[in-house]
């Protein structure tokens, strides 16, 4: 590392490499700043290899159909790479059954721009086999690997593949009935018999600003919807999604290492700016004319998403541009016009839930979440959308669906009165009038996860706890064990002390602290908060893993602490949109409020000594923190941060703060540009310079203005890297850096 300074400006410098192969380790010295690590020195390294210890778990798991096997991915503990298991249920013993090698012959894996964009907004660093698809009877398997498809006999044991020269295939899936496959080539969808492997085009783009069956980027990264078709119930239809993303603005990004290589070039649509352009369109899956799927795309331009179900009308949900209201349409499939079931209105956003609506098999109603009483709440509606009654009450603290077995008419689902813990309950559904009392299936604290096979009579059941004793079992109805799905994950050194509580008199906000494991009373300590401070996230949990980095750094001489004040979600509407218009201003205040509280209560802590890190929005939170409140915090190391939210994307940025045009004065108070004349604090910026999430030219419109206004700073760019960071030794570097950075400003 070469750390050089530049007349105010103090910027380190990574060596100029490329991201490394995700599946790589690397035995490199560790230098730089790896001095500072007196406690676990090797930890960052190790935690990087690891990718915090998860690598090795069990991963996608399903029951298959008609069977007793179970599937599940899984890598070595610090490979990237996964493989597909089977675990026999009647004996509890698994194997191997397919790997990356054996499809490839040894050949290297190969990924389109594409693909990689696509893992990229799905936060995905799997390697191998990175996803598979059961069929609906369970007998095949697919799996899209390195630009091929590959078809998996489960009782033969047999692979075959779908070879195409129509281009590098994206979002493969089985039609229903398992016996064809659909999948976009270069900007188009194809249907290939999987016996015969004939292949048929059904769309033809007029242009390279045209897509036919992919979501647009907003809807993969903000929207949680990655499909962009959907086969109709009896597989002779396919609805698919068009996509115009002439009117975006298109942003480049060049790989500075390799000034040869042309840059590539992304629709991106700032927020107050155009959004591309969406159509539905029905295709027959023998070919034909398409029907047009029709709804006033000027009022609701987001596609929110597409439901078609056995014995189920065709169902889209949209959205309009100020996310204020949603409505449910059901669609005639023979002539594409809409039919309005239900809308959502709320003053400042609505929430999106893409596990609604779910439809009964007989289609005579389908579930249907909303926070309409101030509280998410779960709802059976008739096939006309009229409410039929509440499932749950706001009170309940409902989270998510599980599962529905409509023989026995109960229903699975995720509820907790806690943002800290995560429950499963179980519902009968009467035949007429109210649901009974919610059923509390799991006790101990943690966040519970169940997976339920057809008929509710085998589960995977898993817990994360503090003390991070989690595993996967297969077990009866009952809870009594059939046999573990073992993890191959390495073992974590150490068990992170964290104490959780409650700061506030009124607010009552949630914080954990992580003190030294030789903590001393009556000692001071510095304080670092750990923060991400945004909306959609919990910082504070009882998963103990998520506290790792945080009691590695406290192990040399910190007391870390994590706040979740309003914005954040699940304890109500009115506490998570308290943020609208202006995305710091409450945030910050309380946070601040929250650290000063926790230092009157613990005398360890040293107010007179804080600072501050995070990533992504915790990142500009850093960045915030350190201008405008430099009475408390007196270094901050902001990664990847929004510096202006102009720059940032339209669904999530307007969401929060309403359109640009109409709301200057949050954007102004929210902009980081605003205060960097006010920056007396160290700071460390962090960002990859190929970043397609938040744009590396927010960290350099911050760098510029700092440097222009003589204002000393670090500067961290991560050489070719985008918004994750994969590669184990610039990760485990991060960290060193982190720990140096708060070593020399915070500590005597």
């Amino acid at each position: 590392m070469i750390r050089s300074i530049l007349i105010a400006v103090w910027i380190v410098l990574l060596p100029s490499c490329a991201t490394m192969p995700p599946s790589t380790t690397t035995d490199k010295p560790l230098r730089a700043h790896a001095e500072f690590a007196t406690v676990n020195p090797d930890f960052p390294v190790l935690a990087a290899r690891t990718r915090n210890f998860s690598l090795g778990e069990p991963r996608s798991i399903q029951f298959v159909p008609n069977s007793s096997l179970v599937f599940f991915l899984r890598s070595g503990s610090q490979s990237f790479a996964q493989d597909l298991f089977a675990l026999e249920s009647d004996t509890g013993e698994e194997r191997v059954l397919l790997s990356a090698d054996s499809l490839l012959g040894g050949a290297a894996e190969q990924l389109s721009v594409e693909e990689k964009a696509r893992r990229e907004r799905m936060r995905q660093m799997a390697r191998g086999i990175a996803s598979y698809q059961l069929s609906s009877d369970g007998r095949h398997v697919l799996i899209p690997l390195s630009g091929e498809l590959f078809i998996y006999d489960v009782e033969s044991g047999a692979v075959d593949s779908l070879n195409s020269d129509s281009g590098y295939p994206l979002s493969p899936s089985f039609s229903p009935d398992g016996k064809s496959i659909a999948t976009i080539r270069d900007r188009d969808l194809y249907v290939t018999d999987r016996i015969t492997k004939n292949e048929r085009r059904l769309t033809y783009a007029k242009h390279d600003e045209i897509t036919n069956g992919l979501s647009e980027f907003v809807a993969q990264e903000e929207m949680g919807r990655l499909a962009g078709y959907w086969w109709s119930p009896d597989g002779k239809q396919i609805v698919y999604q068009q996509t115009d993303t002439s009117p975006v603005e298109k942003l480049h990004i060049a790989n500075a290492v390799h000034p040869e290589r042309p840059p590539q070039r992304w629709p991106y649509p700032r927020a107050g700016t155009a959004n591309a352009i969406t159509w539905l369109h029905i295709m027959p899956t023998d070919g034909g004319q398409p029907t047009w799927i029709n709804w006033n795309r000027d009022h609701y331009p987001y596609l929110v998403n597409v439901r078609w179900t056995n014995n189920a009308p065709l169902t889209i949900q949209v959205q309009n541009r100020e996310q204020t209201k949603s409505v449910l349409y059901q669609v005639d499939e023979n002539t594409g016009a809409t039919t309005q079931l239900l809308e959502e209105t709320d003053s400042a956003w609505i929430n999106i839930d893409q596990q609604m609506p779910r439809w009964l098999e007989d289609g005579t109603a389908f579930f249907w979440t909303t926070e309409r009483r101030g509280q998410w709440q779960l709802e059976l509606r008739n096939a006309d959308g009229s409410l039929r009654y509440e499932i749950t009450q706001p009170a309940f603290g409902y989270r998510s669906f599980v599962s529905y077995i409509a023989e026995s008419r109960e229903l699975l689902v995720y509820a907790s009165d806690s943002p800290l813990d995560r429950h499963v309950y179980s519902i009968q559904l009467a035949e007429d009038g109210e649901p009974s009392t919610p059923t509390k299936w799991t006790d101990a604290p943690g966040l519970h996860s169940l997976i339920a096979d057809a008929g509710h009579k085998q589960f995977i059941r898993r817990v994360e706890n503090l003390s991070d004793a989690s595993s996967q079992e297969l077990t009866e109805r009952d809870g009594k064990p059939i046999a573990k799905i073992e993890s191959r994950a390495d073992q974590v050194p150490f068990e992170p002390q964290v104490e959780l509580t409650t700061i506030g008199a009124d607010k009552m906000f949630h914080a954990a602290i992580v003190r030294p494991s030789d903590f001393q009373r009556g000692q001071k300590y510095p304080i670092i908060e750990s923060v991400y401070g945004g909306p959609h996230a919990n910082y504070v949990t009882k998963s103990g893993r998520r506290y790792l980095q945080d009691q590695w750094l406290a192990d040399h001489g910190f007391i870390v602490v994590r706040l979740d004040t309003r914005g954040t979600p699940k304890r109500g509407r009115d506490w998570e949109r308290a943020i609208k218009g202006n995305l710091i201003e409450i945030p910050l205040a309380e946070h601040a409020a929250g650290i000063r509280a926790l230092a009157k209560r613990y005398p360890e802590m040293d107010i007179n000594r804080v600072g501050i890190q995070g990533w992504s929005f915790g990142g500009y939170f850093s960045a915030m923190a350190v201008m405008r409140e430099p009475g408390l915090y007196k270094a901050g190391i902001a990664g990847a941060p929004v510096v202006q939210w102009e720059d940032y994307d339209t669904h999530y940025t307007e969401r929060y703060m309403g359109l640009p045009q109409r709301n200057e004065a949050g954007y102004r108070s929210a902009n980081v540009l605003t205060y960097t004349e006010k920056l007396t604090r160290p700071l460390l910026l962090i960002h990859g310079t190929t970043d397609d999430n938040v744009y590396f030219m927010h960290s350099l419109k911050l760098s510029d203005a700092l440097y222009r206004a003589g204002i000393p700073y670090e500067f961290l760019p991560l050489s070719n890297f985008t918004h994750m960071v994969a590669d184990p030794q610039v990760a485990a570097q991060r960290a060193y850096r982190a720990l140096s950075f708060f070593t020399e400003h915070l500590k005597p």
